[in-house]
């Protein structure tokens, strides 16, 4: 469904006299003069960037939550000193994803709590009464739209022939002019006065949320980046054209990494059927791996399972030597000397060699992805873990009895290559905005106050905690309504600073915090 729309504006003006002199005082300025443009045109204007340019929360694009986006508040602000249309590729409901796809999901909504003591939990507005309409394809809705965040879309894709073609990205292929386009060229086709451009978050969230598996999404090369960035920004801002643009925050300080915690098997979680089974569990897995361990003088990878409290998590390390020979040999020994038959020794011993040769228990210094909630605990899966157990009825348990893939775990050295990758990317995207005189939005140090002091407005304060801080939806990575809402606003006081406007900005704590389930 394609809307097309002039935004409604709403100002309010307070008139006050003051001796002879009739003073004109602007409550929707952020300085009390009557708002300007300042030396900017917003007659149009086209937003460029991701996921985050589109709207997307809870874990989907849908209709709410493209309206919210931080783009069409900025078209709204515009509207207010000449700026024209501002048109979205609205998708067909507030379900999201799409039909029959297992990649794009529907959005997320807020269980209630199940009984006492527990906590509220993240589920799908697909489950009954909920339904996707047939509308929400992946067939073009039409062209020429002002918003055009692309889900997914990393730097580099934006100058991609064809990324909106059926081989490319749904989201852009619903809405790009030919499938041999570029999402650049159909924003220049538009002929805009300003632009805003927010991308390369996903240049290093793809790798991060991957868990640092080069396999699943890396890292984009700096050079790429730069060669990406710098063509947008040239082709962007030729003739002059004025925009704003923004850096990348270090994404593994985003809650989608704080979540789940290292110590997450808490004595509930080891209990079945009333029985606590820590001590079988020593006895039989963790106890026999420890000796083998010690004995090749790596004892420190795992440890017997406390009694009390919660213990850490069975996970892969590949940064760790590779003892998965040796680990066998040991074992193997160790059963033979007990008095287990040779082969049913070795198949042992090279069964729990072969999975626990690069296992250790998580540490501390570990950030665990959100993505391994629904997997904790569970049968490991091929199709949605890469991997499966090769003794699913001994090693079946993901995290207790089998270790959690690379894929739902940042080591400290991922850690420090996303951040250098950062780092790298921020300068790129910094030497832009000076050399082109462009508005600059340091979203690195917004995020840094929403990891400590939080953000405040009207009373209100949000911060980085997840689903109760107010400034995250329930995917941990993408913005609430009111994070969106604050978000505009940091955009807006670039754009002040730079072209000499004057807008005031919306009031965040005007924005919900959360999505129902119903919209």
């Amino acid at each position: 469904m394609i809307k097309n729309f002039k935004w409604l504006l709403l100002v309010s003006l307070t008139f006050v006299a003051c001796s002879d002199d009739e003073t004109v005082v602007e409550t929707n300025s952020s300085d009390g003069l009557p708002l300007t443009a300042g030396s900017a045109i917003f007659s149009k204007y086209v937003a460029l960037g991701d996921s985050f340019a589109a709207g997307f929360s809870d874990s989907a694009l849908f209709i709410e939550g493209q309206k919210g986006a931080y783009p069409n508040i900025l078209a709204q602000q515009f509207a207010l000193v000449g700026g024209g249309d501002f048109t979205t590729p609205f998708m067909a409901d507030n379900v999201g994803g799409f039909l029959g796809s297992a990649i794009y999901t529907p959005r997320l909504y807020l269980v209630p709590p199940a009984g006492p003591g527990l906590l509220p939990s993240p589920s799908s507005v697909a489950l009954p009464p909920y339904n996707q309409m047939a509308s929400t394809t992946f067939a073009s809705v039409g062209t020429t739209f002002n918003n055009m965040g692309i889900p997914g879309a990393k730097s580099f894709h934006l100058l991609t022939p064809g990324y909106g073609s059926a081989a490319g990205n749904p989201y852009f292929a619903r809405f790009a002019s030919s499938a041999g386009t570029t999402v650049v060229a159909d924003a220049l086709s538009q002929s805009p006065t300003f632009f805003s451009l927010w991308i390369g978050g996903n240049d290093e969230l793809g790798y991060a949320t991957a868990g640092g598996d080069e396999a699943l999404n890396p890292l984009t090369p700096q050079g790429t980046f730069d060669n990406a960035y710098n063509s947008i920004i040239s082709q962007m801002t030729a003739g002059g054209r004025k925009g704003v643009i923004a850096n990348l925050p270090n994404v593994t300080t985003l809650p989608y990494f704080y979540v789940v915690k290292y110590n997450q098997l808490t004595q509930d979680n080891l209990t079945v059927s009333s029985v606590n089974q820590v001590n079988n569990l020593n006895a039989q897995l963790y106890g026999p791996l420890h000796n083998a361990l010690t004995v090749l003088g790596q004892g420190n990878r795992i440890n017997l399972l406390a009694t009390t409290g919660n213990n850490p998590m069975l996970m892969v390390d590949e940064t760790l030597t590779d003892l998965t020979v040796p680990l066998g040999q040991v074992i193997t020994q160790g059963l033979i000397l007990q008095g287990v038959p040779a082969p049913q020794a070795t198949a042992q011993g090279t069964l729990l060699g072969q999975v626990f040769g690069r296992a250790r228990q998580t540490v501390p210094t570990d950030l665990i992805c959100l993505s391994a909630a629904t997997r904790i605990g569970r049968l490991p899966s091929v199709a949605q873990d890469g991997i499966a157990s090769p003794a699913p009825s001994l090693l079946g348990q993901l995290g207790v009895t089998f270790p959690l893939p690379d894929r739902y775990i940042l080591l400290p050295t991922e850690v420090i290559e996303i951040e250098v990758a950062t780092n790298g990317y921020n300068t790129t995207i910094q030497a832009a905005a000076t050399a082109n005189d462009l508005a600059f939005v340091d979203a690195k140090l917004i995020m840094e106050k929403l990891s400590t002091t939080g953000l405040s407005d009207s009373g209100y304060t949000i911060n980085s905690t997840y689903a109760t801080g107010g400034a995250f939806s329930l995917d941990g990575i993408h913005p609430s309504p009111r994070g969106y809402a604050a978000i505009a606003n940091e955009f807006l006081k670039a754009i002040n600073l730079r072209y000499g406007s004057n807008f005031k900005g919306v009031k965040f704590s005007d924005y919900r915090i959360m999505f129902p389930p119903v919209l």
